[in-house]
């Protein structure tokens, strides 16, 4: 086998994407929202029993209901389907399936432990450590990009909400095999209350500081980025100028967030377009800022049953 130089150049890389988060924080939505941005023909590898189909309305997409045995050697085929049928963008949701679900890794291990290793675990991992490296190499060798999904070990906390007690989730570490994150160019962690997530690892330098949120744009500017076009920073819109209680002063995205009606929310924007006019925000941290909005509206729509 000859060996070889070449120049390196970026443009030559797929997306290895990691979303994680705790049940209910918006994995799939955010997948599928990225796998828009992306471009291209999208296919969803689905173990979470057709969640995915409730997403229809966001672009177009084809599904691989994938029930158990969650074997690695399941995934992998999987995958080759995909790859054979031509899609450009693999979301697989979820990841977390392969190590703990019915069938998994972990499953694996105790059987194999019972049938080979007279009930020794340890001894087990050292043959389901290659399959489970398999499906690891699956995805990392995939022409396609990869958008993955994972699903955080949930923790509740008790925090202070204005001076009013109030339970939150909080996502914790993903459920699957320790490591896994290296194997990703970014590793994003959802955060439960809106879509907005925060990078653990992030190899495209799109995600420094503060949550972002996750829209179609964050997929088109991965898309640009992978093309080997700058990291354009995903940018928080200037704070709002009114204060809360405590005389601090809210960004927009904590305003919106704290909004409890679509009048609230109408009127949020009226002063962005103030703002705007001002030179206060730019026209493309307006657009951010309208998506944070609009999802907002679809949340609070979605607890009151009222629509606008």
């Amino acid at each position: 086998m000859t060996i070889s130089i070449r120049k390196a150049r970026r443009s030559a890389t797929k997306l290895r994407l990691l979303l994680d988060g705790p049940s209910g924080s918006g994995k799939t939505w955010g997948a599928l929202t990225i796998a828009k941005g992306l471009g291209g023909r999208c296919a969803v590898i689905d173990t979470e029993q057709g969640s995915s189909d409730i997403y229809d309305h966001l672009h177009e997409f084809d599904v691989i209901d994938l029930a158990p045995p969650f074997t690695p050697e399941r995934y992998i085929e999987a995958i080759k389907v995909c790859e054979d049928a031509g899609y450009d963008v693999i979301v697989i949701d979820s990841i977390t399936h392969e190590w703990s679900g019915k069938g998994g890794c972990l499953e694996l291990v105790d059987e194999i432990a019972r049938a080979q290793f007279r009930g020794n675990t340890w001894s087990a991992y050292s043959v389901i450590t290659p399959r489970h490296r398999a499906f690891i190499d699956a995805m990392l060798r995939s022409p396609a990009h990869i958008v993955a999904t994972g699903r955080s070990k949930t923790e509740t906390a008790q925090v202070d909400d204005g001076g009013r007690k109030k339970v939150v989730k909080l996502g914790m570490k993903v459920e699957t095999r320790d490591g896994v994150e290296y194997e990703f160019t970014t590793c994003l962690s959802i955060i439960h209350d809106g879509h907005f997530a925060t990078a653990s690892k992030d190899r495209t330098g799109l995600f420094t500081g503060d949550p972002k949120p996750i829209t179609v744009e964050t997929g088109k500017r991965l898309a640009a980025w992978l093309a080997g076009g700058e990291a354009v920073r995903i940018v928080e819109p200037a704070p709002a100028s009114a204060p809360n209680p405590t005389g601090k002063r809210l960004s927009w995205r904590e305003r919106v967030a704290a909004a409890t009606t679509v009048e609230a929310l109408g009127a949020i924007g009226d002063e962005a377009d103030a703002a705007v006019s001002d030179g206060k925000l730019t026209a493309e941290q307006r657009e951010q800022l309208d998506r944070v909005i609009d999802a907002r509206q679809a949340e609070i729509e979605a607890e009151t049953g009222v629509t606008a």
